[in-house]
């Protein structure tokens, strides 16, 4: 009987064992969903307020919202960072280093004086581009033009938005820049766009500036860097000349060839990588095309991201240089600035970038990340168009 009653007592308290431990593990169970919950929110929460500020027009509450996304996504963890993901958000829109902001300088201080050269980019988040392509070439215009005060717009005011909530920097938009220019009592405006070419962004910025134009007593837009347009691919001029020499040289250059003929007997070719564009003056790339063949750049293609005109895009470029021979690629942005397009679209890991869709076509493939503004040829070239747009202040 005791041996009985000693066996039903060593059951009940292990059955009351087993229910405790079941307890904990459901408890433990609840509060990790409960954390995993919690941690997707605040992450969703931090999405949000990203996407919000991912737009192309600015409100009186873009400040308040630049801060607190900036705020919300310092207050996560580590873990809850790498969920972070919206329509535009992931955990890059803060996460990524592109350098060091300090270094660069938005230039837009008042007390500007009488005479304002104002540079227009569409502009770019990768602070190291942003300092070696489009400060340096505000830094020259401004040593050439000392008598001048040199000022920034960028036109792309998810940019600008993206710089200000990650890293504090505030640059002025189109309006905001054209509204320090009156407030601060200017009467002589040059506009220098750092734009390739007579594009819809260029359209777009004449457009700001024509609703301006009566608040000075003269405005001058400069040539964007290709200069006009032309009827067709066979048109080119100066200015695309220049560039083709300036780039090629420094393409070469950073490749350790000695020359671009040495270049093509290794089998190596250079694709010089432009943004394309749906609006006429995408024939800009097709005269670029002409214009290498004109100075006997054989181992010179143009294609862009946006596969326009249709020869540019990449399926074409790759059939175009395996016809001709050649067995190594060097990509190389066509572009101001190499900002995201250079990091991504073409030396990116997905499968449309274009240095794996050469890789995958055959080629051996290298980039240079480096964008036009950074040499000091196509610099000279962008003081000489303010020159002109200067001298026909007094025209």
């Amino acid at each position: 009987m005791k041996k009985t009653l000693a066996l039903l007592l060593t059951a009940v308290m292990l059955l009351g064992a087993l229910t405790a431990c079941g307890s904990k593990n459901d408890d433990a169970a609840d509060d990790a969903q409960n954390t995993a919950e919690a941690d997707k929110a605040a992450a969703d929460h931090v999405a949000a307020l990203i996407d919000a500020i991912y737009v192309q027009e600015r409100t009186d509450e873009t400040d308040a919202q630049c801060e607190e996304a900036k705020a919300a996504w310092d207050a996560l963890t580590d873990a809850q960072k790498a969920m972070v993901e919206g329509e535009e958000a992931s955990p890059d829109y803060f996460g990524l280093d592109t350098g060091d902001a300090a270094l660069d300088d938005p230039r837009n201080q008042d007390g500007i004086g009488e005479n304002e050269l104002l540079v227009v980019s569409f502009g770019t988040s990768y602070n190291d581009s942003r300092v070696n392509d489009i400060k340096s070439i505000e830094d020259a215009l401004q040593e050439a033009y000392p008598d001048w005060s040199v000022r920034r717009a960028f036109t792309a005011q998810i940019i600008i938005n993206h710089i200000q909530a990650r890293d504090g920097e505030k640059i002025d938009n189109m309006t905001q820049a054209l509204e320090r220019a009156v407030a601060n009592g200017v009467k002589n405006l040059v506009v220098q766009p750092t734009h390739l070419m007579h594009g819809a962004e260029y359209d777009e910025m004449c457009a700001a500036i024509d609703d301006y134009r009566d608040n000075f007593d003269a405005v001058s837009i400069a040539e964007p860097l290709l200069g006009e347009v032309g009827s067709d691919a066979t048109v080119i001029n100066a200015d695309k000349e220049a560039v083709a020499k300036a780039v090629t040289a420094a393409a070469v250059e950073a490749s350790g060839f000695d020359s671009l003929e040495a270049a093509k007997e290794a089998g190596a070719a250079f694709v010089f990588l432009g943004h394309g564009t749906a609006h006429i003056a995408k024939v800009s790339y097709s005269q670029m095309s002409t214009q290498m063949q004109q100075l006997g750049y054989e181992n010179v293609f143009i294609g862009t991201v946006e596969g326009e005109p249709e020869e540019t895009a990449c399926e074409s470029v790759i059939e175009e240089v395996r016809a001709a021979g050649y067995t190594t690629v060097i990509l190389r942005p066509l572009m101001v600035v190499a900002g995201d397009h250079a990091n991504n679209d073409m030396a990116g890991s997905d499968d449309d970038s274009w240095k794996p869709m050469f890789e995958d076509a055959g080629f051996t493939v290298d980039c240079q990340i480096a964008g036009l503004g950074g040499i000091a040829d196509i610099q000279a070239l962008y003081i000489a168009h303010t020159q002109a747009a200067i001298d026909s202040l007094n025209a």
